[in-house]
C-alpha cells in the first residue's frame, strides 16, 4: 500500500507484524498499523484517510486468526486511549480496549452486577461487536449505547436497538469503529459479587485450557444460545459435543490441535501457522457434518490473506 497516510498524533506502523498481537500469535503483517492516541486523533486520521483504503479495527485480538498473508488495509489497533472505565450510579462505561474481566471486577467493586463478563476473554470491543455471553447473560441484556467514529470522521452513539443484537453478532455499517460503550448494570452486594466471579473462574479454569494459546470458543453452539450454567443445562446441541460424536477431540494439523480438555477449543500447540489452525477448523466443520448433518459456524473471526496470495502478489509486483 503506498497511499500517503494522514498525520497523527498515536502511532503508524508500515509492515507490521500481526502474530504477537493475537492470542493464538498467528499472522502475517498489517500494510500499516495504527494505535490511535485517543478518539480525536482517530476522528482526524479517518475524517482525512482516502475512501478507497481499506481498514480493520482490531482490539486485543482474542478472537481473531490473522492469515499467514498479512492483511491489506490499515489495522486499527485501540490500545491505551480506549481502555477507560467510568461508574456512574448503575451505568458502567468503558472503552472498547477496556479488558471484559476488569469492567466486570470494577462494577463488582461499585456493587453492579456484570460478573458474566468476568470469563469471556478479551475486551469490551470485540465483546459488543460479537454480543458476548455466557450463563445466560448476554450483552444485549445490558447496553444502553455505543459510541462509533463513522469512517467519515464523525462521532456518533448507537442504541442498542440500532446495533440489531442477535447470538454471536451484532450489526456496525462497514467502516466504523467502536470507541466505547455503555451499560445499564443490575446492582448486587459486592462481595457476593466477587464470590461468584471467583466461583465461575474456578469452574472456567477446570473445563476450559486457559494455560494454552487459544482464542476462546472456536464454533458458535448449534442450539444458538451459550451454556446457561444450570443444573438443568443441555449439551446435546453444543459445539463441544457434535465435535466429540464426530471423534474430533484432540484432532491435529501441523501445530495446531483440538483441545483434548474442551474440544471447542482450538489450540497453538507451539508451532502452528494460521494456515494449520484454520485448515483444522474447516476440517472439524466437514467430519462434524458428515456425522450428524450439523453444520457449524465459526465464532472466531478469520481475516488477511493466506500466504501464497501474498507471495504471488510480490512476484507480479516484480515482473
Amino acid at each position: 500500500m503506498t497511499t500517503q497516510l494522514p498525520k497523527v498524533r498515536g502511532r503508524l506502523t508500515r509492515d507490521r507484524p500481526l502474530s504477537d498481537l493475537t492470542w493464538l500469535r498467528v499472522g502475517g503483517p498489517a500494510d500499516w498499523l495504527f494505535q490511535p492516541a485517543d478518539v480525536d486523533d482517530l476522528r482526524g486520521f479517518l475524517r482525512q484517510l482516502d475512501p478507497a483504503t481499506q481498514i480493520f479495527p482490531m482490539g486485543v485480538g482474542s478472537n481473531l486468526i490473522v492469515r499467514d498473508g498479512g492483511i491489506r488495509a490499515v489495522v486499527i489497533r485501540m490500545g491505551r486511549g480506549f481502555n477507560d472505565i467510568s461508574i456512574d450510579g448503575s451505568c458502567v462505561t468503558a472503552g472498547v480496549a477496556a479488558l471484559d474481566a476488569h469492567v466486570a471486577k470494577q462494577a463488582a467493586v461499585a456493587g453492579l452486577d456484570l460478573t458474566f463478563l468476568r470469563t469471556i476473554p478479551g475486551a469490551i470491543g470485540g465483546a459488543v461487536r460479537m454480543n458476548a455471553g455466557c450463563y445466560g447473560s448476554y450483552v444485549a441484556d445490558v447496553l444502553v449505547s455505543a459510541r462509533a467514529v463513522t469512517r467519515a470522521g464523525e462521532l456518533v452513539t448507537l442504541s442498542a436497538a440500532e446495533l440489531n443484537f442477535a447470538y454471536r453478532q451484532s450489526t456496525l455499517p462497514d467502516g466504523w469503529v467502536l470507541v466505547d460503550a455503555t451499560f445499564m448494570a443490575p446492582q448486587g452486594e459486592p462481595e457476593a459479587l466477587a464470590e461468584r466471579m471467583a466461583q465461575q473462574i474456578a469452574r472456567r479454569d477446570a473445563s476450559q485450557p486457559t494455560k494454552e494459546r487459544t482464542a476462546g470458543s472456536t464454533f458458535r453452539n448449534p442450539a444458538g444460545f451459550s451454556s446457561t450454567g444450570r443444573a438443568d443445562d443441555t449439551h446435546e446441541l453444543k459445539a463441544w459435543k457434535v465435535i466429540d460424536d464426530a471423534g474430533m477431540r484432540g484432532a491435529r494439523r501441523g501445530g495446531a490441535q483440538m483441545s483434548t480438555m474442551h474440544s471447542n477449543f482450538l489450540v497453538n500447540t507451539g508451532q502452528a501457522t494460521a494456515t494449520d489452525l484454520e485448515g483444522l477448523g474447516e476440517e472439524v466443520i466437514k467430519r462434524v457434518f458428515q456425522h450428524s448433518g450439523i453444520t457449524l459456524h465459526w465464532e472466531i473471526m478469520r481475516v488477511g490473506e493466506p500466504a501464497r496470495d501474498l507471495e504471488s502478489g510480490k512476484a507480479q509486483q516484480k515482473a
